[in-house]
């Protein structure tokens, strides 16, 4: 695909340019395109000073150059209208038809979504991005189209801007080029990125490219020569085109490698174009003869074609000097494919649109990219599952009866499960390639035959998110596993709000869980319980919703508001997360400005942060008497996976009269569980008894009271 055409100055160089490949072309609706966008964008300039409209042309330039259909390019003419000018969807529908303006106002929406912002909303926005290319793939030609234009001039924007869009382009816009089959859009785009990301980088590439060349002549024509004449001898007509890697790409193997420039052997790529099929397999035929192919290094495309409906033979060979080079075997209609993607479903030869069969029907190919996105409603599992999908490459692997599955490289026999279906895979327990026994997070080579072997009662495990790579396999684990622990969570939310209501003389009956459920508003009892075992309420909060008016003896307990002494009167102490010392132990107070004092235990490790400020240290002390029982301290516990074990150690917190407002698990192993609980107390006192009856129960491995110094409320600037 060639990087630039003639440049367009006038609506008549623009039809000449289409007339090339489509002589039927409407040139009256092109020209009214031309004149009504060249009016709308009158007195508009971009940043370089040149007047706007010269971008929406340049625009359509690209596309006409991949021999798109009309509407496809007077939407590039029109593609800023309705954003930019006093242009509206009606006018250009009106004008254009309905077509081009569902066209031109896709355009403008996808430009209006910022793929690069948080990642929630980047999530949200790649929704709206699939969504878009489902009514009509030709809306992201025109805006990669579009990025490709800005990115060619780019060097006008203010240095910050660039940067920006130069990370957009590499993060989003050139793995979908790729994805989408366009290989050459995606390499221009990843260079033109590189230049603003890394600049020197990629001047030092340029740079040894000169000096290899000086050093060892034109390797390229030298290849082209000898192949030509190999060619020449098996009687198989062929075009060869050779060129050296994009800097980029050589910048992507050198990191990968971990290898410097000198020590890079693979930088020249080689494409053979043949009448046929059959031509294809005797040039490779020719090339193996000729040169010693590198094991490893060899993919067939054509007898196992991309979803994208890319096809092609690869290679890779020991040319002159031993220097590595990359082979790539196609017939020209395949060729067409491997430059334009889906593009080419639009393309036109002759005036008529062009029968490629090896073009992919867009509609389908985007129907198998979003089919598994709908499934996720995590924002960030959405987000993974669209970087995984656009970056992925292919292996081709076999099931036992000979089907083929396609999976991204890296894939597992996790991912070949769910391929085949969501049952298998839940119920995998194990797997054979090419009939020998391997664990489950073996790397699937192309051409293997996979046996998945299954059994009853198997059910996703956890550790599978880690072995699994494609989209839709994480998917559903994510969603077995979700039922599964809604389920656990019930089982410990019943516990806990036991626990919780025993302790003022209550019982978490149906009827009360209901009602609970009611004021909530939230759907039933289960949905109480669980939300209470995941922690996203506390059992006060369950309490409360039963027994509003509820207020437990607490005699005369010292409140919160005066229970530290040494404040001045209108100072408001917090305790420190690091250390959360309980009344009994000895405290200090860091005072900061506009936030009032954080009280520390005296031996908190944090304090070391301090040492140069004494005049922030303020000496307290607790309050005498009985302290309400408000204050948190987070236990780390060990105890045995065994049935009812995690029940009883919440009934014996319980009974100590202490509430548990928050329990995470930090490690699952099939012969113990270590969580974290929060528990609210009184004072150290409280503390140890409630230790002191855990530790002594025989389910618990050990325990011991958690403090994490990294856990800190305010830095040591004073704020």
């Amino acid at each position: 695909m060639p990087r630039d055409a003639d440049p367009i100055t006038g609506a008549d160089d623009l039809v000449e340019l289409i007339r090339t490949y489509n002589p039927k072309t409407d040139e009256s609706l092109l020209k009214a395109a031309y004149a009504f966008g060249e009016e709308m964008h009158a007195g508009q300039v971009r940043h370089s000073g040149e007047p706007y409209f010269t971008h929406p042309v340049a625009v359509a330039a690209i596309l006409a150059q991949q021999q798109l259909d009309d509407a496809t390019i007077i939407t590039a003419l029109l593609h800023d209208t309705i954003e930019d000018t006093r242009a509206s969807y009606n006018i250009v529908a009106e004008k254009f038809g309905s077509e081009i303006a569902d066209l031109v106002d896709g355009v403008t929406k996808l430009t209006n979504l910022q793929l690069s912002s948080t990642e929630t909303q980047q999530a949200e926005n790649f929704r709206k991005l699939f969504m878009a290319m489902s009514k009509d793939m030709r809306v992201i030609l025109v805006k990669l189209a579009d990025r490709l234009h800005n990115m060619r001039t780019i060097k006008a924007m203010r240095p910050e801007k660039q940067l920006k869009k130069a990370r957009e382009t590499m993060d989003i816009f050139a793995p979908l080029a790729g994805r989408m089959g366009m290989q050459w859009m995606r390499e221009e785009l990843e260079d033109l990125a590189f230049r603003v990301i890394n600049p020197e980088a990629r001047a030092s590439i340029m740079r040894r490219f000169i000096t290899l060349q000086r050093e060892a002549g034109d390797v390229i024509e030298r290849i082209t020569g000898d192949m030509r004449h190999e060619l020449d001898k098996a009687g198989i007509k062929a075009e060869i085109l050779g060129r050296a890697k994009k800097p980029y790409s050589i910048w992507r193997k050198m990191q990968e490698k971990e290898m410097g420039f000198s020590r890079l052997s693979d930088i020249y790529g080689f494409r053979l174009i043949t009448g046929s099929e059959e031509d294809c397999y005797r040039v490779l035929g020719v090339i193996h003869r000729r040169w010693r192919a590198v094991p490893g290094r060899f993919k067939d495309y054509i007898s196992q074609p991309k979803s994208n409906g890319y096809r092609s033979i690869h290679t890779t060979v020991s040319g002159r000097d031993g220097k590595l080079v990359e082979v790539q075997v196609r017939t020209r209609q395949m060729h067409e494919v491997a430059e334009t993607g889906v593009a080419a479903h639009w393309s036109y030869r002759d005036g008529v649109r062009a029968e490629n069969p090896f073009a992919v029907d867009p509609a389908k190919w985007i129907a198998g990219l979003t089919e598994q996105f709908d499934a996720e409603e995590d924002h960030d599992e959405f987000l993974e599952a669209v970087k995984l999908e656009m970056y992925a490459d292919q292996v081709f692997c076999f099931t036992p009866k000979g089907d083929v599955v396609k999976l991204p490289r890296g894939a597992t026999p996790i991912d070949f499960a769910y391929a085949i279906h969501t049952r298998i895979g839940h119920a995998c327990v194990g797997a054979k390639i090419d009939g020998m026994r391997v664990p489950l997070w073996t790397r699937i080579k192309n051409g293997q035959s996979v046996d998945v072997i299954t059994a009853d009662g198997q059910t996703p495990q956890a550790t599978w998110l880690d072995i699994a790579t494609t989209g839709k396999a994480r998917s559903a684990i994510r969603r077995a596993l979700r039922e599964l622990d809604r389920d656990r969570y019930v089982r410990l939310g019943r516990e806990l709000a036991r626990a919780a209501f025993e302790h003022v003389g209550k019982k978490p009956t149906d009827k009360a869980m209901e009602r609970a459920a009611k004021t909530l508003r939230l759907k039933d009892r289960d949905e109480v319980l669980a939300r209470l075992g995941s922690a996203e309420l506390t059992a006060q909060e369950v309490l409360n919703a039963v027994y509003p008016d509820l207020t437990p003896k607490t005699g005369a307990e010292v409140g919160r508001d005066r229970a530290v002494i040494g404040l001045a009167p209108d100072q408001r102490f917090e305790r420190a997360p690091c250390c959360q010392p309980l009344p009994g132990e000895r405290i200090v107070g860091i005072t900061y400005r506009g936030k009032g004092v954080v009280v520390h235990a005296i031996d908190c490790e944090a304090l070391q942060s301090f040492e140069e400020q004494p005049d922030r240290w303020l000496d307290l002390h607790w309050h005498a008497g009985r302290h309400a029982a408000v204050y948190a301290a987070t236990l780390d516990v060990t105890i045995g996976n065994d049935a009812g074990v995690l029940g009883r150690i919440c009934t014996l917190i319980g009974e100590q009269k202490a509430n548990i407002s928050d329990l995470t698990f930090v490690d699952r192993k099939p012969d113990f569980y270590r969580l974290l609980i929060d528990v609210e107390l009184r004072d150290a006192e409280h503390l140890h008894g409630v230790i002191s009856v855990l530790d002594a129960d025989s389910d618990v491995a050990a325990i011991e009271r958690y403090r994490d110094p990294r856990r800190t409320s305010g830095s040591t600037e004073q704020i």
